[in-house]
């Protein structure tokens, strides 16, 4: 019990009020740039200060992990499915529910083509490839969002094993 208490409060992370404000901001402007892009041209500009904000507490997180040596792969990559995909498959079930009865055949048809996106985490490519995130095409497109998930999952798997081995190669 004392081991596993001690392995915690190694990689348990600090609370950081002043990235709460900054969250806080963030989803402000990306809510009134949705609601109208007049009153905030530039709010869509949250979602980066979500993928900084995010950079910033992984590589945080990771970095610390490898200096007290307690880094796992596997674990890493738990804690981060654990925290996206019930959220992601309770979205996914309810568009493709709400899909079956409020689409046309095409357009879901369209729709199983994004969740096979998305499950190979490379759905930012597929609407980037398709077309813009603001065009008018995009407003009939129920999983557009996911996109930015897509990144982060990308950076997810990427920059574990980059500062692993940054880290490794550093320390030999």
């Amino acid at each position: 019990l004392k081991d596993k208490k001690n392995k915690l409060s190694k990689t348990t992370s600090r609370y950081r009020p002043e990235i709460d404000s900054l969250r806080a901001f963030a989803v402000i402007t990306v809510i009134i740039n949705h609601f109208n892009k007049d009153i905030l041209p530039g709010g869509y500009l949250g979602v980066d200060i979500f993928f900084v904000i995010s950079g910033f507490l992984i590589t945080s997180i990771i970095l610390r992990d490898l200096r007290n040596k307690t880094f796992s792969f596997f674990d890493f990559w738990a804690r981060r499915i654990r925290r996206i995909l019930p959220a992601l498959a309770v979205m996914i079930i309810v568009v493709i529910v709400v899909g079956y009865f409020g689409m046309l055949p095409n357009e879901y048809q369209q729709l199983g083509k994004q969740l096979i996106s998305i499950v190979f985490c490379v759905s930012n490519v597929k609407f980037w490839r398709e077309d813009g995130y603001f065009e008018t095409n995009s407003d009939g497109k129920p999983l557009l969002h996911t996109w930015s998930l897509s990144v982060e999952e990308q950076f997810y798997c990427a920059i574990p094993i980059i500062l692993f081995l940054l880290f490794k190669f550093r320390h030999e």
